[in-house]
């Protein structure tokens, strides 16, 4: 299995193995034996496609050589484009698309036993909860991510991804629970909440939002010591959110909530439903619950008709609202959206230079806000001791989410991954922390 993309991918890839696992199947980490090369793609911008393409060249080269016998694509890139990459890629032996891992095992099955090319794509995306409850997790055994709803139900002009994740659909809350109880019980201690959109939590299901009481319910779960929420949609935070992140115990005061660009005439283009004043309130509610807060955040630069003087306004808006954690996108044309058809398009040098730009003023805002801890005390999980020195070891806050924030940095520790320890913060840079270990009962 080669898996491509986001925190989502990385869990439909688990749970593909875990089908394969379940029907009899060995998985081979090294694919140097393998008779089946799974890939499961990404289609979210044009960098992610061509990475995922070039994967399934490589695996086709490993095919003519003879070292595999079959090549299945599946994901995003499959359910977008599945057609096209059928006809021209002929050798690829099956296809199957986003939200199908139950039937990866037929999949794979019958690429085996026939010699036509298998094309197992729906014309329209509709994701189906996998029954199977082992996952074979490709995480540190201390973290894992947990699925709580699949697909999108809003219309950006910039973004494809209801196009080929398909409409909003919710995990049932009991199957949550449960699948988060079957991962602690495999030693998981922190347990990251990803969806599309994890606001819209439950709207299709109970008819009302359940974010809040799925965080409430999670928080029951015995041996998870964190939980993190992902991709929350700014107009659906509301004030049962910011009380449930707040105030449950286990629940990372920790949000990130993409806000793709803070000029309320961009944001018009962009179909995005709130103005930068409207985010700004929000950001202030959030602080106002919870003081210490981590709140990241996702913004494009370069959408068709940018003007700089809407670039710089998000840049003030930027330095007003101080965020801890800041990405970056310069915007990709995507087939299909509205915004693939508007006019007066940026320059790369041009959207190249917004970037350098807004994340100079973040690097700033960030070691601020990273100072500000100095001498204060937080727990951090162990992730790794450092080559050649047992006694130094790198772990994250609740203010890290795994792969995309800082580390902070322990000297002078025999503590072992996937511990907490107690850490009075000493040194900051812009995106890391460094601290001693205290004694707990200090």
């Amino acid at each position: 299995m080669v898996n491509l993309g986001c925190a989502k991918n990385v869990v439909d890839a688990e749970e593909m193995l875990g089908v394969l696992s379940d029907r009899g199947y060995r998985i081979d980490a090294s694919s140097n034996d393998a008779d089946v090369i799974v890939i499961n793609t990404c289609g979210f911008i044009e960098a992610a496609k061509q990475e995922s393409i070039d994967v399934i060249l490589e695996a086709l080269e490993r095919k003519r050589q003879g070292r595999v016998r079959k090549v299945v694509v599946a994901g995003c890139l499959a359910q977008r484009y599945g057609a096209e990459l059928a006809r021209e890629m002929p050798e690829v032996d099956g296809f199957i698309g986003a939200g199908q891992m139950a039937g990866i095992a037929e999949m794979v099955g019958d690429t085996l036993v026939r010699p036509d090319q298998l094309f197992r794509v729906p014309e329209k995306p509709h994701h189906r909860w996998v029954d199977v409850p082992m996952r074979i997790r490709s995480t540190a055994p201390w973290t894992a991510y947990l699925k709580i709803s699949e697909g999108c139900d809003h219309k950006c002009t910039f973004c494809a991804i209801p196009s080929f994740r398909g409409l909003h659909v919710s995990k049932p809350l009991e199957r949550i629970v449960e699948e988060a109880e079957r991962l602690a019980k495999e030693g998981v201690r922190e347990l990251n909440l990803i969806a599309q959109d994890s606001t819209q939590y439950g709207y299709d299901l109970y008819k009302q939002p359940m974010l809040p009481d799925l965080l409430r319910a999670l928080a029951q779960v015995g041996g998870v010591r964190w939980l993190r929420l992902f991709y929350c949609y700014p107009s659906r935070v509301n004030a049962k959110i910011i009380e449930a992140i707040a105030t449950t115990p286990k629940v990372c005061q920790y949000i990130d909530m993409p806000l793709q660009h803070a000029d309320d005439e961009v944001l018009r283009a962009m179909r995005r439903p709130l103005s930068g004043e409207a985010y700004l309130r929000i950001l202030e509610r959030f602080r106002e619950a919870s003081p210490d807060v981590a709140i990241r955040t996702t913004f494009i630069v370069g959408f068709p008709g940018e003007t700089e003087a809407q670039f710089e306004n998000l840049l003030r808006f930027v330095e007003r609202a101080q965020f801890d954690r800041v990405g970056a996108f310069e915007y990709s044309t995507e087939d299909g959206t509205p915004s693939a058809d508007l006019p007066n398009r940026a320059p790369s040098r041009v959207k190249r230079a917004r970037k350098d730009r807004l994340m100079h003023l973040q690097r700033d805002i960030s070691l601020a806000r990273n100072r500000a801890w100095i001498g204060r005390d937080m727990e951090v999980l162990v992730e790794s001791a450092h080559d050649g020195d047992l006694r130094r070891v790198t772990g994250r806050s609740f203010r890290d989410a795994p792969e995309i924030d800082g580390h902070v940095t322990v000297p002078g520790t025999d503590a072992m991954p996937g511990e907490f320890i107690p850490v009075r913060i000493t040194g900051a840079q812009p995106y890391d922390l460094n601290g001693v270990m205290r004694t707990r009962e200090a």
